[in-house]
């Protein structure tokens, strides 16, 4: 709470089954808080509680308080935001970690206690993205394919381990545990906290876009990059924008032949359409209260596949049920139920005396909503299911594009045949090759999923089978729902339809969908084909899911096994059979399908709190791979420098106790010189290792072979890999090149050289680097590396037109100096070829958006404003960068 805190004055007490809490009457403080959205006044707590007149200001409270006058600014107000907990997932996680391991090592150095330095705020990271679908169609595929990724991530895996016994208040959760998402949820989720005496919201951030999926049980959340993940693990504020927030109304009831799948595809195309980009969507309406957690969990999964920073459903008594279905404590639930009634943040949907003022309505009337998939490229076009057949038959036809293959005439009709285990079977466009249950999307729910062991039973009962050359696979997102598939008895009728539990992580639905047989690859390629994969995902980019699946389709889980048991897409489920019975009688799928009255008699029954107890109850432990997986004990990490994963990064290599003295950059080169909208794709490092690469030697030089690479995301935890990779995006224009790619000019000698060598070049030569930029510069996701790597790469500052406004932190937050031209100006108005010498110094007196001038060798100065944008800007770059910072306020 703290004694500068201007709002103390309204601490209330109250008493929860004889225990006295604290917290603050936001309602007392000003009658514009009821009207205010119900996410908004999730904010509006956390600025209260946490103004310091530093990092949160009052200013910032008043602000979002009058967040109806305010939401709507052109400029777009700026608001400072303290989330209450952080989660990770291991890919982005691992390099966390790994700072967090070398602050120690530089606290140690610098004379400190080491162990001061751990997560201030709760930070949960749980290993899902390394499993991938190596095995299937086998009992013991999950046994094999985990043995494979403990193969494969040894090495990150025992640091991960190290990590969760050398720090406090951090909980690594094992692989084979589930998907993060689906954790959070079920187990992670506090919905309020009680620290000590003060009750206050739930709130988190995490480093995977689909933290949003915590919207759904009425957590405010959503996806960051790296450093501001970080920067919330060390007790600092995020900034963001002061968000308009949609109200979507729904109303009416789903009919008994659809799914939450089939809702949450309409509304993701229908919010692409009206564009929600960078707000916040809140459901109200009586159609809500009819709407189970799991089924908001998944719309509010799907929140990056429509564009919004949340999709928020506040809490109700549907929420404190599911908590209790979940095996949350009494007692727990008491305080929930007592802390939001006090607030005004217990949500009764269907009372519109409650609902609050927007920015603007939608309305979903339920009962319109049809059995769909969305695909073949992008998740928000939806496609109702009885459409599908003459869809798909359009996309072949259609041009190269979202909804279009250009299959020329003659190959429409092209029918292949192909040997598989001693056995032909014809290919064609539409056939399905992959069908994979998988995403915390739907795993998460289990109406979907006990659909599908329904609909399975049905099937084989029926005497129908999928082709045993179909990649099927199912990958739960936790171990409960593996519990209700076996307590309810579908799992075997699952199995003999070839969908074998096969991990448990995200797998399939981020391209961890393993190969696929060399003879059906060859058919496909050979005769360019468009094979699909359906999955229960929730994007379906192209490349993303297979190489060679060129099409592919989300669908619940019930329609994955369909289109399996099919072997096509092009087909018109309610005229054509999905097959025929051992009697040669034709087997439709209205024939199998549950209805959502028979499914939820079945959920009653299963899914019951004991499942969720005896889960959880062992979520650290971990299979017996990781509990026998040797990690060291210490408190320093014992750095091995021969692993090509984990390096000590040298962010840390100079650092001093004293603050360093600030120098002018003299004589700084130009590195690269862009032009507009450089996301953080061309400039953070991603995908796969290119084998000319600078990171393609490095690893080559260490004795790997290309096979050996891995992937960008896997080795996040070594700085030399992920320096080699900054800009070394292929499609990256440098005005420098007359053709795009990873390439710059050394200046003065004009020689032609890959990124990383050249910029290695200019640290020989003592020579500082700065980037020219167009507009919108580090558009895009999040990602730290696009401010760690050209920190390593030696840029000390970046003049663009205008940046991306987390990019830009992060660059403070980095200790790079973004500075931008004045309005109308650019590097071609003034003249700059970026050949030029550059020196830039920064007045001792620095103010938050003060011009100064950048002196140029063609005797031509110009002014720029320098984007440090609060108090807190100017103090992280006065320290070296925010991690800097951490350490020496350790230190003191």
């Amino acid at each position: 709470m703290g004694d500068r805190n201007p709002f103390k004055q309204y601490l209330k007490e109250i008493d929860i089954e004889g225990i006295c809490y604290k917290y603050y009457d936001l309602a007392s403080i000003d009658n514009k808080y009821e009207s205010l959205p119900y996410s908004i006044r999730v904010l509006f707590e956390s600025a209260v509680r946490n103004c310091d007149n530093f990092q949160v200001t009052e200013n910032d409270v008043n602000n979002i308080l009058a967040w109806e006058h305010h939401q709507k600014s052109d400029a777009g107000i700026e608001i400072a935001f303290k989330p209450a907990r952080v989660i990770l997932q291991d890919f982005t996680g691992v390099p966390a970690v790994v700072d967090f391991a070398a602050m120690r090592d530089a606290v140690k150095k610098l004379g400190g206690n080491p162990e001061k330095i751990n997560p201030i705020c709760p930070a949960d990271l749980v290993i899902d993205h390394s499993v991938q679908v190596d095995v299937t169609r086998t009992p013991n595929a999950l046994q094999r394919n985990q043995e494979l990724e403990f193969e494969r991530n040894k090495e990150r895996f025992t640091f991960l381990k190290w990590g969760a016994k050398a720090f406090d208040n951090m909980l690594i959760v094992p692989p084979g545990s589930g998907i993060v998402h689906q954790v959070n949820l079920e187990y992670l989720a506090r919905v309020v906290f009680s620290t000590g005496e003060l009750l206050y919201p739930d709130t988190v951030v995490g480093t995977d876009s689909h933290t949003t999926m915590i919207n759904g049980l009425g957590v405010l959340g959503w996806g960051v990059g790296g450093i501001e993940a970080e920067a919330v693990m060390l007790g600092q504020a995020i900034s963001m924008l002061l968000p308009q927030v949609v109200g979507y109304k729904l109303v009416g009831e789903l009919n008994q032949y659809v799914t939450s799948t089939d809702l949450v595809l309409t509304i993701t195309k229908n919010l692409r359409q009206l564009g929600v980009v960078g707000k916040f969507v809140e459901f109200y309406g009586p159609g809500v209260a009819a709407l189970s957690i799991s089924d908001r969990a998944t719309i509010s999964n799907m929140c990056p596949e429509y564009g919004a920073t949340v999709g928020f459903f506040p809490v109700d008594n549907n929420s404190v049920a599911y908590l209790r279905q979940t095996n949350r404590s009494e007692k727990k639930i008491a305080v929930i139920e007592a802390y939001m009634r006090a607030t005004k943040q217990l949500r009764d949907y269907s009372q519109p005396g409650q609902d609050p003022v927007f920015s603007e309505t939608v309305t979903l009337d339920l009962s319109t909503v049809v059995s769909s998939v969305s695909g073949p490229k992008r998740p928000n076009d939806r496609v109702s299911v009885t459409d599908m057949k003459a869809d798909f038959a359009n996309c072949l036809r259609n041009k190269v594009g979202f909804k279009g293959f250009d299959i020329p005439p003659e190959k429409l009709s092209t029918v292949v045949n192909f040997k598989f285990e001693g056995k032909e079977y014809p290919l064609s466009h539409g056939s399905v090759v992959i069908a994979a249950i998988t995403s915390c999307t739907n795993t998460s729910n289990p109406s979907v999923m006990l659909g599908a062991g329904m609909l399975a039973r049905k099937a084989v009962e029926a005497g129908l089978s999928v082709a045993p050359y179909i990649k099927t696979s199912l990958s739960p997102g936790s171990g409960v729902v593996t519990y209700y598939l076996q307590e309810s008895g579908v799992i075997p009728y699952l199995s003999a339809l070839g969908f074998d539990i096969v991990g448990y992580g995200c797998m399939t639905c981020i391209g961890n969908s393993g190969p696929l047989e060399d003879t059906i690859v060859n058919a496909i390629e050979q005769n360019d084909l468009v094979c699909c994969g359906v999955l229960s995902g929730n994007r379906n980019f192209e490349g993303r899911i297979h190489p060679n699946t060129r099409a592919n389709y989300l669908a619940s889980p019930l329609l994955v096994i369909a289109y399996a048991i099919a072997g096509t897409v092009d087909i018109d489920f309610e005229n054509e059979p999905l097959g025929y019975n051992a009697d040669g009688k034709p087997v439709f799928l209205r024939e199998i399908w549950p209805t959502r009255a028979e499914i939820q008699t079945v959920e009653q029954k299963y899914v019951i709190p004991v499942m969720f107890q005896e889960v959880y109850s062992k979520i650290e432990s971990g299979a017996e791979s990781w509990q026998q997986l040797s990690a060291p004990s210490g408190k320093l990490y014992p750095w091995d420098n021969s692993s090509t994963y984990i390096k000590h990064p040298p962010f840390f290599q100079s650092m001093t106790k004293d603050l360093p003295n600030a120098e002018p950059i003299v004589h700084a080169r130009v590195l690269l010189n862009l032009g507009d909208s450089v996301t953080t794709d061309h400039i953070s490092p991603a995908g796969s290792i290119g084998r000319s690469s600078p990171a393609a030697r490095y690893l080559s030089e260490r004795g790997l072979t290309p096979r050996e690479f891995n992937s960008y995301g896997s080795r996040r935890g070594n700085d030399a890999v992920m320096a080699r990779g900054t800009f070394a995006n292929i499609r990256i224009v440098n005005k420098f090149l007359d053709r795009p790619g990873p390439r710059t000019l050394h200046f003065p000698s004009n020689d032609e050289m890959d990124v990383f060598d050249c910029a290695e070049r200019y640290a020989s030569e003592s020579v500082p680097l700065i980037l020219l930029c167009g507009k919108d510069y580090g558009s895009g996701s999040s990602r730290d590396w696009a401010a760690k790597g050209p920190f390593l790469l030696g840029i000390k500052a970046v003049i663009a037109e205008s940046y991306e406004r987390i990019h830009r932190s992060n660059l403070v937050g980095m200790g790079i100096i973004p500075l931008q031209y004045l309005d109308g100006q650019n590097a071609e108005s003034l003249g700059l070829t970026g050949e030029e010498l550059y020196s830039i110094a920064l007045p001792a007196d620095c103010k938050p958006g003060q011009k100064i001038t950048v002196n140029v060798d063609n005797g031509r100065p110009f002014e720029v404003i320098v984007r440090f944008d609060t108090e807190v800007d100017l103090l992280y770059y006065s320290q070296g960068g925010i991690l800097n910072y951490m350490v020496r306020k350790m230190l003191d």
